[in-house]
């Protein structure tokens, strides 16, 4: 083989392997053609004029575009409405709860803690008689919380997993409380099973000024270092909290939804409208029943509507709530609210962000409006048979009326 050949045979090759630009722009052009013969079909189907249109075609049309229209506007509504009360309903009984609960059992414990270094301090050690009555309460109460978080449905079984292990701690941490109460009168090993048990509840180390401190700072701490009880709180506070904020911000699939429920709505009302002046002109049918029934759902969607807005409103307000909850409630609040309940509520206690959480989501919801979601995609199948039977009859009854050879 020549030069020449090669050359020409490895040009051949190359051009097989990039086709030139004008292929690429006459495959551009043709795919361009389809998608508008496409997009012309869909709008003359969503979008039919009567003019110059028989009536026998125009009710095909009708026959195929509005029934396909009331399942896509309904079936996407329905979605869309049903994904945004499900995420402030699972807030509201599950996420919200599981915050409360974790919030409860760290501040339980490090008042707990608190109460059990007051008590068994040098100056009353010896008399001591046992731990006080709130050191046994605190106890309980973050034992309860635990479980009430088990039980709340928010966790994901690696969630469960590693809160039993919290459970468990405590249990261990309680233990060396009471170790501590049996050497009551050694200082030396008093100390220490204190200090041990403060290590298990909190893993930084506390700081010569802050031992004086009832509630010394116990900042959590995170990645392979977090091995206490309150980091591993912390750290599923911080992935419930996450969750929340996932669940409570627009999402993009409820979005995309939402805009092509509006546009088939949009498009199905005017349908109904038009043909129904259509069968008024042509038929000398003054209402259709069927038609009229069929677009009776259409005046809820203004509630339904307002309804997602004040539940998507809600979960966005109870996410620094939540934030709150976990970051700015302390013991010696919780302390003051227990042993000073007249002097007001503080605005950081537990109690309080529990209250306004659970108002803000019972408030952001129609009431009356519970429990609808699953009927959308329903009322919107039985409003596209409603409307394709009665087109069809009309169409039949036209057909076999209309004489052979008239114009139609």
């Amino acid at each position: 083989m020549t030069g020449a050949a090669w050359h020409r045979r490895t040009a051949r090759g190359a051009g097989a392997g990039n086709p030139p630009p004008a292929r690429l722009r006459r495959a551009a052009r043709g795919a361009g053609v389809v998608v508008a013969e496409l997009a012309r079909r869909l709008w003359r189907y969503a979008w039919p004029s009567t003019t110059g249109r028989r009536n026998r075609m125009y009710l095909r049309d009708r026959l195929v575009a509005l029934p396909l229209l009331a399942v896509v506007a309904f079936g996407t509504l329905g979605w869309a409405y049903a994904d945004v009360r499900d995420d402030s309903e699972y807030l509201r009984d599950r996420l919200a709860p599981a915050l409360v609960g974790l919030a409860n059992a760290k501040a339980s414990l490090f008042i707990a803690q608190g109460e059990a270094e007051k008590n068994l301090d040098g100056a009353g050690a010896a008399e001591l008689g046992g731990l006080s009555e709130r050191y046994r309460t605190r106890v309980a109460r973050a034992t309860q919380s635990l479980n009430q978080v088990t039980r709340s449905g928010a966790l994901t079984v690696a969630e469960e997993q590693e809160l039993r292990v919290v459970s468990a701690l405590v249990v261990d941490y309680t233990g060396w409380i009471g170790r501590a109460q049996g050497h009551a009168n050694d200082a030396v090993l008093r100390d220490a099973e204190l200090t041990y048990a403060r290590s298990m509840l909190c893993s930084a180390p506390v700081s010569p000024a802050d031992r004086q401190d009832r509630y010394p700072p116990c900042p959590p701490t995170t990645g392979s270092g977090a091995t206490s009880i309150v980091d591993r709180v912390a750290g599923l506070e911080g992935q419930l909290r996450e969750r929340l904020a996932d669940r409570a911000a627009w999402g993009a699939g409820v979005l995309t939804a939402t805009v092509v429920a509006g546009l088939a709505l949009v498009l199905l009302a005017a349908g109904l409208w038009r043909t129904v002046l259509f069968l008024r002109r042509r038929f000398r049918i003054r209402l259709s029943i069927p038609l009229a029934a069929a677009a009776l759902p259409l005046l809820a969607v203004p509630l339904l509507t307002a309804d997602a807005l004040l539940a998507q409103h809600a979960q966005t307000q109870t996410a620094p709530l939540t934030d709150s909850l976990a970051e700015r409630t302390s013991p010696e609040t919780e302390t003051i609210a227990e042993e000073r309940p007249f002097d007001g509520p503080d605005p950081q206690a537990i109690q309080v962000l529990e209250s306004r959480i659970d108002e803000t989501l019972s408030d952001g919801r129609l009431p009356f409006l519970d429990g609808i979601a699953r009927f959308v995609l329903p009322v919107g199948l039985v409003g596209a048979g409603l409307v394709g039977g009665a087109l069809h009859v009309y169409r039949r009854e036209y057909l076999v009326v209309a004489r052979p050879g008239a114009v139609t």
